[in-house]
């Protein structure tokens, strides 16, 4: 009875550890909240076949072979397709802009002054009046950035322009399609465009590996 829980523990552990290599590579503090979920289940159904020693480890095997193969799915379809992504990943929230809070962002997502303070500190920020912008990412880290330094402003990413970052330069949209007039580039080809240092860096999809 021993050997057999021991070996259905080892190859549950070999097996959990292939499906997350086959679902990519993250940090625990990177998870969204479809990952943090699904890493809950396999860890579940992982314990069921190893508890119930009488029961077949196809019991666990099968629903976490079918959870990844929907994860992988998911996952492919958020990447070719922006409003699938916003739908299960959510969006960034800004709580900090041009250095005042949005409060109405932070009620709607309970986020409160507390917290924001709290990751602040994290980060050796003192003072909420030393921070230009801060953005709450999906995964719930905050995203600060300071007033003395210039930061890299996402401007199209796969494909779609990101119309607050430009309000927040104060561009229009006419201006994004100059830039790509003259560089020769059609919006659907560009996997990565920022602004920084008053200057418009642009990647485009062909230039990846």
């Amino acid at each position: 009875m021993y050997l057999i829980i021991i070996a259905k523990t080892f190859f549950i552990y070999c097996f959990i550890a292939f499906v997350y290599r086959i679902m990519g590579k993250k940090e625990v503090g990177q998870l969204g909240i479809v990952d943090l979920i699904v890493s809950i289940l396999i860890a579940e159904l992982g314990a069921l076949s190893i508890e119930n020693s009488d029961a077949s480890i196809l019991v666990s095997v099968i629903p976490i072979a079918v959870i990844v193969a929907i994860q992988l799915i998911v996952g492919y379809l958020s990447l070719k397709n922006a409003p699938i992504r916003d739908i299960i990943d959510g969006k960034p929230s800004v709580i900090i802009k041009k250095g005042k809070l949005n409060f109405n962002e932070m009620t709607k997502l309970r986020y409160t002054l507390d917290d924001l303070v709290g990751q602040l500190r994290e980060q050796g920020i003192k003072s909420i009046e030393e921070v230009d912008y801060a953005v709450l990412e999906n995964n719930g880290k905050l995203s600060v950035f300071e007033k003395t330094k210039d930061y890299p402003l996402p401007l199209i990413l796969d494909g779609k322009i990101d119309f607050q970052v430009l309000e927040e330069i104060g561009k229009e949209e006419i201006w994004i399609y100059e830039i790509l007039k003259e560089k020769r580039i059609r919006l659907e080809d560009v996997f990565y465009a920022f602004y920084t240092s008053k200057k418009t860096f642009i990647i485009k999809k062909s230039d990846l590996l």
